[in-house]
């Protein structure tokens, strides 16, 4: 860490710490959409922090939570869709005579992280004392004055103490925390003081353990170390807390680098940084698809009240809270139908006998009959056709749903796609027209009939993907080399903020690998070792790729474990392969989703990898041999899916051809017998 000057923290502290309690500033930061992804790809087109939350854009809360605490000065610091937010502000409440607010200033930046925005605004002097800094994404009903007092009353004795963290005790299982890594504190109880931070996997792997500095645990008498409490991202912070981030450029994030690094350097420095934590009121952050869920679910289970959509915190809201925990607008025609536990938004039309729960509709939707809508999140002005299922997914503003869609838990459907009638959508598929980079390249450019099927430019894929509509592709990253070819600006279009999306997708592979094997040591059900896979991949936003790669290695290990004899089993090598992928049958299908497609993409994709993961066994070859036929045998891979994959140029290149030898003779089976039934078949037709 460099030496400290007192630049940024300047003159103008002193004079305004007496002032401290007549004028609370806030500092909301919307940066996230520029250098985070979790939101993608509904972030390609609207700024993160005006997406809709129980039909409430997300600011709308965080600026509710400021005016109940007392703040008159609100900056908000925003970076992509910069406009969006100012428009949206400037036609708000918040701007009127009326607003609680003093002043509401947006500022634009460019910042590419947490630190530079920091940094930043430091540089402009706009903060004149003690200051709230949170994320656009906060819900919130707590009252802040008692964590204010104490972080106030603290000041008063200790000039070092620079901030005071607001954290939510919630349980090591709540549902709006990460399934990925896990933020631990070690607290000294007495003094509120947080000693350390570190985030921690959930399972066996990297970042499983902590390791305190022994001087830690014998300078204080009493610690906490605690993984059940939610960062709220509300922070009560002084001036010295953006002369920390002037002072240090390394500093990027505010979690893993800030807090990390203040909290190292105590020995040197000084500064501390305290914690409030919150027990019997609600707070939480929207920093990822799963607490959206989860959050979502709290706010219409009124854990949030008064944020409740009846409150109707937007002025033209005329939401009212109905029999079967419905929240209903004005001017919405039901036909003879279920809903319980949802929310609906004005002018939407809803047909006879459709199911609708656990789910949001925004306004002006037209919903068809025989609908079944479960746990799903429908923004404005969607249609749906009669007959289509949408379960635990989340549809945008102005998408059409064709007749007798099925849309499966997971998918992210953009704004403005059109999807024709009997389109099935997979797990996690994301689908927008954006981007004309990711567009099917083998569609006519001339085709301007911009309702057509699915496998027209509306919708991106991987480049190999079939045109059938069924084999929607998702959007993933690519890490080995293996995964079908996609345009390079989806990765640099935005930056992650290495310590929050890219942190937890470099653990995934490790994380889910040991939870597989974990399972299948223990002999699990499988569907118990996928409902645990599933939490991380949702935690993470993992692709099917991601997925596939992990469950190779873990099947990969326990094969070589079973006929090493780890396991005291002593079994030949075929043996082993039999057992394991007879009994995780239906595992490993479930990574797989291009059955009905001519291109076996994901089948091609499994495949690749159980080459590449045989490259590092000495018995490589014998074991792709006896995986390729037993995968083929169980009808884990069809034979199309086979021989794509050995005339797959992938296949073929440099040390991945070395391992090819024993099966050949296998494929050259497999070709024999195609082209005799093909024989059969013509004979039949001249006979």
């Amino acid at each position: 860490m460099p030496p400290k000057n007192p630049k940024s923290a300047k003159a103008k502290q002193k004079p305004q710490e007496d002032q401290r309690e007549e004028s609370l500033q806030a500092v909301v930061s919307v940066l996230a959409d520029s250098f985070e992804t979790r939101f993608k790809p509904f972030t390609l087109e609207r700024a993160r922090c005006l997406l809709p939350l129980a039909n409430t854009p997300l600011i709308e809360y965080t600026l509710e939570f400021l005016a109940n605490a007392g703040v008159q000065d609100v900056f908000v610091y925003c970076g992509n869709h910069a406009d969006q937010v100012e428009d949206y502000i400037n036609a708000s409440k918040w701007k009127l005579k009326s607003s609680p607010f003093r002043t509401l200033t947006l500022l634009k930046s460019t910042a590419n992280s947490v630190g530079d925005a920091m940094r930043d605004l430091d540089n402009r002097d706009l903060i004149t004392g003690d200051f709230l800094l949170v994320s656009g994404d906060v819900v919130s009903n707590m009252s802040l004055e008692p964590a204010l007092a104490k972080h106030r009353a603290r000041r008063e004795t200790n000039k070092d103490a620079i901030m005071t963290m607001v954290l939510r005790e919630a349980g090591t299982g709540h549902r709006a925390k990460s399934k990925g890594s896990k933020p631990v504190f070690v607290i000294d109880p007495g003094a509120e003081r947080c000693l350390y931070y570190e985030e921690m996997g959930s399972r066996k792997g990297r970042n499983r353990h902590i390791a305190l500095d022994p001087e830690l645990l014998a300078s204080n008498a009493e610690i906490d170390v605690r993984d059940d409490l939610i960062d709220c991202h509300i922070d009560i912070c002084t001036l010295d807390v953006l002369a920390q981030w002037s002072d240090n450029f390394d500093f990027q994030s505010l979690r893993k680098s800030f807090l990390h690094g203040v909290l190292k350097d105590y020995e040197t420095y000084g500064k501390t940084i305290h914690t409030y934590i919150v027990t019997d009121q609600y707070a939480a952050r929207v920093k990822s698809l799963r607490a959206y869920n989860a959050i979502s679910k709290d706010i219409m289970g009124r854990w949030a009240y008064p944020l409740c959509p009846d409150s109707n915190l937007v002025p033209d809201q005329s939401y009212r809270f109905r029999k079967g925990k419905v929240y209903q607008e004005d001017t919405v025609v039901i036909g003879r139908t279920s809903i319980k536990k949802t929310v609906i938004g004005s002018q939407t039309n809803i047909g006879e006998d459709s199911i609708i729960t656990g789910s949001t509709i925004g306004r002006r939707c037209k919903i068809g009959k025989n609908v079944v809508i479960e746990g799903a999140y429908i923004w404005d002005d969607v249609t749906v056709g009669d007959g289509s299922i949408i379960r635990e997914a989340i549809i945008a503003n102005d998408t059409i749903i064709g007749k007798n869609c099925t849309i499966e838990s997971g998918a992210l459907i953009s704004f403005g796609v059109n999807l024709p009638d009997h389109i099935g959508i997979s797990m996690d598929r994301k689908i927008t027209r954006h981007q004309e980079s990711f567009f099917d390249n083998r569609v006519d450019p001339e085709d301007s009939d911009s309702s057509s099927v699915a496998s027209s430019r509306l919708i991106y894929r991987r480049p190999s993907a079939s045109s059938s509509a069924s084999s929607i592709s998702t959007l993933a990253s690519l890490d080995d080399g293996l995964e079908p070819v996609r345009d390079s600006s989806r990765r640099s279009s935005f930056r992650s903020d290495p310590s929050d999306d890219a942190a937890e997708t470099r653990d995934f592979h490790v994380e889910a690998t040991a939870s597989i094997l974990d399972g299948l040591q223990k002999g699990d059900p499988a569907d118990t070792i996928i409902l645990e896979l599933n939490g991380y991949r949702m935690s993470t936003n993992a692709s099917q790729h991601e997925v596939r790669k992990a469950v190779v290695a873990a099947f990969m290990k326990r094969v070589s474990n079973l006929s090493a004899g780890d396991d005291a089993s002593g079994i030949s090598a075929r043996e082993a392969v039999r057992e394991v992928f007879r009994k995780y049958k239906g595992l490993v299908k479930r990574t797989m989703f291009d059955e009905e497609a001519d291109e076996k993409v994901d089948q091609v994709d499994f495949l690749l990898l159980l080459q590449k993961e045989a490259l590092s066994r000495s018995n490589g070859d014998q074991l792709l041999l006896f995986i390729t036929k037993e995968v083929y045998d169980s009808d884990i891979v069809e034979e199309d899916g086979v021989l794509q994959w050995w005339d797959d140029e992938r296949s073929v290149e440099g040390e991945m051809g070395g391992v090819r030898g024993l099966t050949e003779q296998f494929i050259t089976f497999l070709k024999e017998a195609e082209e005799d039934d093909s024989e059969d078949d013509n004979g039949d037709m001249e006979d």
